[in-house]
């Protein structure tokens, strides 16, 4: 049995679980921004933010980091230049992440600091990374 193709396969699946919820979260974001604090809707919002993040988001960000490097280091890849340029990518990408769960931690305080205009913009940061990750695995274009 060849373990590497289950650890990718692992990989992967916690790749698109990861991404879903990034993309998902800084959507709702965008109607808590707009959402008075105290009310129903705000209050449901809070819920759904932090079981996103601590039920989908950060276990598959764990595992995809876990299996990816093994997978990496399996397939004798970790040294190779796309790989590098990957590894930046999925650095900046858990910085987003990390950002994300900051900004949790904001509206669970009832703080309103940034708007649902900002939180649009946000919502395509991960979807810019996930595009050049997407194609650099690839097309290993170096």
């Amino acid at each position: 049995m060849d373990w590497a193709l289950w650890i990718k396969a692992l990989h992967i699946i916690a790749v698109i679980s990861w991404m879903a919820g990034m993309l998902y979260l800084p959507r709702l974001y965008v109607y808590h921004a707009g959402a008075k604090p105290g009310t129903e809707l705000s209050e449901t919002l809070k819920i759904m933010e932090r079981r996103l993040l601590r039920f989908i988001i950060n276990p598959a960000m764990i595992v995809a980091w876990i299996a990816g490097l093994l997978t990496a280091y399996l397939q004798d890849q970790y040294m190779d230049p796309w790989f590098h340029a990957k590894l930046v990518c999925v650095v900046l990408l858990s910085a987003v992440h990390g950002e994300l769960a900051r900004y949790r931690k904001e509206f669970d305080r009832d703080e309103r600091k940034r708007s649902a205009k900002f939180f649009r913009i946000i919502n395509e940061v991960p979807t810019v990374l996930m595009i050049i990750i997407v194609f650099l695995v690839i097309l290993k274009p170096f």
